[in-house]
């Protein structure tokens, strides 16, 4: 055997994990965009957890979507299903593996007690927290009792 035989027995992996790589990277950016789609998610329970939609979807990284006309459901996560959140945005991108949304151009939050618009957005769906950093406008549905105490 000689010295060279080792080598190219780790060599033949090595080449083809990086060939196998570099497919995946390409795969994603040339997956057709997916039009009128629905991604529904769910707790560990079954339980309805979120709903994400579109009109259209492209893929132009590994774990991230580009979506036009976002519809963002956000639900109890428990038995009663119940809608806490909708967030509404003409251009989005969501990031699956960190269930994470995020925008720079307009959005709208609807909830029970508020309702909320501005640029320069993110969700991030572990927390159920909300962000808007740019142009905020914020109408609240709720009552406030002794504010001017």
């Amino acid at each position: 055997m000689s010295h060279a035989e080792p080598v190219k027995r780790l060599l033949r992996p090595l080449c083809l994990f990086a060939c196998c790589g570099f497919t995946g990277a390409v795969a994603a950016e040339t997956l057709a965009p997916a039009i009128n789609w629905v991604a529904p998610l769910f707790t560990k329970d079954n339980f309805r957890s979120m709903t994400v939609r579109g009109a259209r979807a492209s893929f132009p990284a590994n774990n991230e979507v580009a979506v036009l006309d976002l519809s963002l459901t956000v639900f109890s996560g428990d038995a009663t299903s119940k809608v806490e959140t909708v967030i509404l945005a003409s251009t989005a991108t969501f990031l699956p593996r960190e269930s994470l949304a995020r925008g720079e151009t307009g959005v709208r939050v609807i909830r029970d007690d508020l309702e909320a618009a501005g640029d320069h957005w993110s969700y991030h769906h572990a927390q159920k927290k909300v962000s808007l950093t740019g142009r905020v406008r914020i109408v609240f549905n709720a009552e406030f009792t002794n504010l001017l105490k």
